[in-house]
């Protein structure tokens, strides 16, 4: 099943100008203006239903993490709510004209990130959502995401609104760019530091030049030989990760002998068969590497609970790491509302999303289904823990800063979302005017409500003892 199928539609035998025909007709089912809407129906569900239901696959003991991180703010408890948003961007107008989308779009996937040629890029990072869908729910999502950011910095609405037009802005007016292109320039398009240097520094004042100057630099240090300083010490003569409970539980510390020896047996397993995912000479790298140790991690925020194995692999000899993440992947949050993914196992959806999305990804990216973890078959990707990985810091950016990053991103989704999708139907669609952009400032603004009332809910479920948080 091709790419095409999946996300954007066949467009092969139709001519640009049909396809922007097309674009163009779709704004009568759904104008533009439509997507300033939000108006949640009494029959919407209860949001921490929907937040249980998902802890009920996870691990128990993990789960109130998960909670006491949601709790903390209205920004953090929106970083684990893409299945409540899910439900809601589904009953929004829907423009019919599909991309694959990240499917949890907020600003903090947006990173910085190595290419396999050391280059430094900037691109989304978070795929365990991905599903082609309408590629308006990317950037609702990450628009109310900028919005929810900037009342956490005290902006004012009048600065709030011009982020939002100006990220809708970046994405309109990149994708009607994409759209002039060939299907070749499209592929090839990236965004890497030089690039984003020389488009955006020339705006931006010399402090924020100077955070993103030092915010490279950082990310250039974050890789496996920093995360085995950081995480490992050498007990007995041998390397082994070191315990940080509850948030890094080496397999020793976790589970009796009898239990820890099989569950190291599949997971040795895993990472020799998941190589046959990767390209041949990739696959000849990760032969040359053995297993040394294996730990669970908790990660982010709407990932805590989920099963996710640190797996220390060590080369020439025990100076020579390399740290692979492997993930538990469910089911999309988008499935119920955009269809189910088309991929045998829930690992090769993720892994395919992020390979067609990325302009660039991590050569150790693969996928693997495991039988025999906690009792039942799960499905895994897996990536290196650190690979020049920066984050940005919401909390430290000005107004300016923050219009910025925006920019940024919107360029960034409308460079995944032409490659994946039919990029002359939706530049057409948004066309020339700000009509689009106005109604996601409205839009991202009722949302950014919502989810206040939202984080309340769990909040106040916490309160009153009918779910547990804890602090990790």
């Amino acid at each position: 099943m091709t790419s095409n199928h999946l996300a954007g539609g066949d467009t092969r035998n139709r001519t640009p100008q049909e396809r922007a025909a097309l674009g163009k007709a779709t704004r009568s089912s759904a104008p533009r203006s439509s997507h300033a809407e939000f108006d949640p129906t009494p029959k919407r569900p209860d949001p921490v239903d929907i937040i249980e239901g998902q802890s009920a696959k996870r691990v128990p003991e993990l789960v109130p993490i998960r909670y006491g991180r949601m709790t903390e703010s209205p920004f953090r408890f929106y970083r684990g709510a893409a299945a409540i948003m899910a439900g809601d961007l589904a009953d929004t107008p829907r423009s019919g004209i599909r991309a694959q989308l990240c499917g949890d779009a907020h600003l903090l996937n947006f990173r910085l990130l190595a290419s396999p040629e050391r280059r430094m890029m900037f691109d989304i990072n978070d795929f365990d959502e991905t599903l082609p869908g309408p590629f308006e729910w990317d950037v609702k999502r990450l628009s109310a995401s900028f919005v929810i950011a900037g009342r956490a910095n005290g902006f004012s609405a009048k600065q709030r609104a011009r982020i939002v037009r100006t990220t809708v802005r970046s994405y309109r007016e990149w994708m009607r760019s994409y759209a002039g292109m060939g299907n070749l320039p499209v592929w090839y398009a990236r965004l890497d530091e030089e690039w984003v240097r020389a488009q955006f520094a020339p705006e931006l004042s010399a402090r924020t030049r100077d955070r993103w100057s030092r915010a490279v630099a950082k990310a250039r240090t974050r890789d496996s030989l920093q995360a085995f300083g950081k995480l490992t010490h050498v007990v007995d003569g041998k390397v082994r990760i070191a315990a940080d409970p509850p948030l890094i539980m080496p397999l020793q510390d976790l589970l009796p002998d009898v239990e820890r020896g099989a569950l190291e047996k599949e997971i040795h397993r895993l990472v020799e068969r998941y190589g046959q995912t990767l390209q041949s000479d990739r696959r000849f790298l990760l032969e040359q590497y053995r297993v040394a140790d294996v730990a669970r991690k908790v990660v982010g925020v709407g990932s805590v609970g989920t099963r996710c194995w640190i797996v220390l692999l060590l080369g020439r000899d025990d100076s020579d790491p390399l740290f692979l993440q492997a993930k538990e992947a469910d089911e999309s949050v988008l499935a119920p509302f955009a269809g189910a993914s088309g991929y045998r196992t829930q690992g090769e959806r993720v892994v395919s999303g992020q390979r067609l999305m990325q302009a660039t990804s991590d050569i150790f990216l693969g996928w693997e289904r495991v039988d025999g973890i906690d009792g039942r078959r799960r499905d895994f990707y897996i990536r290196q823990l650190r690979d020049w990985k920066g984050i940005a810091e919401p909390e430290a950016m000005t107004p300016a800063g923050m219009r910025a990053f925006g920019e940024l991103c919107g360029a960034t989704l409308a460079r995944a979302h032409a490659r994946s999708g039919d990029r002359i139907a939706i530049a057409a669609y948004l066309g020339k005017g700000d009509v689009f952009d106005r109604a996601l400032v409205t839009f991202a603004e009722l949302y950014a409500d919502q989810n206040e009332k939202d984080h309340q809910a769990l909040v106040d479920a916490v309160r009153t003892g009918r779910v547990a948080a804890a602090a990790a």
